[in-house]
């Protein structure tokens, strides 16, 4: 298993990003278009303010609202608290999505921080943007065909990677290393869920498992998953597969449910997962969920936030923020990329609690109680 020790040197690298201090020619306090929001807050400290865009796909991923959005904006405010974030979630549909970017550009965003929902759709929004001088950071996912300033996400082929590693050694373990599996892959507009698949199947194709049935599921949606596994389950029998790969713990959810309802114990069938979402990790100590991936993701929206800072005051970032290149169909895209961690229930102590990603007693509700305290977490 990969060193958790990754967590802490990401964690503690995003804090001395380096502040860019900001003044006050720009606090209009107008909202955006569809499902969003505006914050500001007051503040003098010298340098340049503005409008900055943060755009989010979807919210049936629970990271987005509850992670994502306020660390990114607790990290604008703390390095511009004069600067204003215009807010809107696309809820999984691109054409929201480019109207929200207009509706930002139009309120005068000086910068657009774009987690699109669709990666090859979001191009025009790119060029639009840049139609008026407007920078783009390329968040999470990436952008392709197009050439946003900037890509911040995780290695996403690794993710991949750490899942199938982490299902093909347990399965192994188990004495099931030849058995049949089922994958459930995330959204096919989104060209992260393509480098998970791509990871994966680097390590389960050759492995000595066989993918009995795979599907791609749609907007990530858990009861599209539920009902993938449903029909896998009836395609294949409850006792036909031995693992099931799936892409994120919002379809891992899903998967488990299907399960319950057709009679196989999900406890005897490692699930993976991403995201390390608080039901995510309670499945895991409860054991119908075997792994999840953490992605230290407060230190990804501190760094899309500073990277924003300092495009909207024209610098340059500190050096070793920016740490590879991507090639995105057009053209490399200077890009930071953190470092996922596998998690199973031995290491939720040294990874998702000492990070403060989730408490010891968010995850241990009396629901699990007696499994964390089996467990060990604390």
């Amino acid at each position: 298993m990969r060193s958790t020790k990754w967590v802490s040197v990401i964690a503690a690298g995003a804090l001395t990003f380096g502040v860019a201090a900001c003044g006050s020619d720009d606090n209009n306090n107008s909202g955006s278009s569809g499902s969003g929001s505006s914050t500001a807050a007051g503040g003098d400290s010298g340098g340049k303010s503005g409008k900055i865009a943060l755009l989010l796909p979807e919210s049936k991923t629970a990271r987005y609202e509850s992670q994502d959005r306020p660390s990114f904006e607790a990290k604008m405010k703390e390095l511009c608290p004069s600067c204003q974030v215009i807010y809107s979630n696309a809820d999984q549909d691109a054409s929201k999505q480019q109207q929200q970017a207009e509706a930002a550009l139009t309120q005068g965003a000086k910068v657009l921080v774009l987690d699109p929902v669709d990666s090859a759709s979001a191009a025009a929004i790119v060029t639009r943007a840049q139609q008026s001088k407007v920078p783009v950071i390329s968040y999470d996912r990436l952008i392709l065909n197009s050439k946003p300033d900037y890509y911040i996400s995780f290695d996403n082929v690794q993710v991949g990677k750490l899942q199938a590693q982490s299902l093909v050694d347990k399965l192994k373990s188990d004495g099931s290393s030849d058995g049949k599996i089922v994958m459930i892959n995330g959204a096919p507009t989104d060209n992260n869920a393509k480098l998970f698949k791509q990871g994966a199947h680097s390590v389960i194709d050759g492995s000595g498992l066989k993918v009995a049935k795979e599907y791609d599921t749609p907007d990530w949606s858990p009861d599209k998953a539920q009902s993938e596994m449903e029909q896998a389950i009836t395609a294949l029998g409850k006792n036909g597969f031995v693992g099931v790969y799936s892409a994120n713990d919002g379809n891992a959810g899903g998967i488990v449910a299907a399960m319950k309802s057709n009679g196989v114990d999900p406890k005897k069938i490692p699930i993976t997962g991403q995201d390390a979402e608080l039901a995510g990790i309670q499945r895991i100590v409860a054991g119908t969920q075997y792994m999840t991936v953490y992605k230290a993701i407060k230190p990804e929206a501190e760094a899309a936030a500073t990277l924003a800072n300092d495009l909207l005051n024209g610098k340059q970032p500190e050096a070793g923020l920016v740490n590879d290149k991507t090639n995105n169909g057009q053209a490399d895209i200077p890009s930071v990329l953190l470092k996922p961690v596998a998690v199973t229930k031995d290491n939720i102590n040294d990874t998702i609690v000492k990070d403060g990603f989730w408490t010891a007693d968010q995850i241990c509700t009396s629901q699990y109680a007696a499994a964390c305290k089996s467990a060990g977490i604390q």
